[in-house]
């Protein structure tokens, strides 16, 4: 057989951050968990335009503390870019527990698995 293609990558990828959004739709950390390296971090900016995050528990807290189940919020993968053991990805997401917001993503190939290290998004402000 020859060498196989990024394609097992991309679909590796979108497993993983199919659980992250599983998790925000069913507002269960415990979903999601297992898409994040341990020492993932999260970032955003504020209201205040100040930076906020970091360890990715505080995703883990949000999520199972703040969120509410959304069974008909919709999202997608937008975007999967991948060079060797690093990849970049993005997610767009409407009505996420009524928050609609766009996700960066930083994941890497550790142990020949796929897992995010770390996230960054945009909340998008109800017009």
């Amino acid at each position: 057989m020859s060498k196989p293609t990024y394609v097992q990558d991309y679909q590796a990828i979108s497993e993983v951050l199919n659980k992250y959004i599983e998790g925000c739709k069913q507002a269960k950390s415990s979903i999601m968990k297992s898409a994040f390296h341990p020492q993932a971090t999260m970032y955003s900016v504020g209201p205040d335009g100040k930076l906020t995050g970091g360890a990715i528990p505080i995703l883990f807290e949000g999520v199972d503390k703040d969120f509410r189940p959304s069974p008909d919020a919709t999202a997608a993968i937008t975007r999967i870019e991948i060079v060797g053991t690093a990849a970049g990805a993005r997610i767009d997401a409407n009505d996420m527990s009524g928050i609609s917001f766009t996700d960066f993503f930083h994941l890497l190939k550790v142990d020949g698995q796929w897992t995010v290290v770390s996230k960054i998004f945009h909340t998008h402000v109800a017009r």
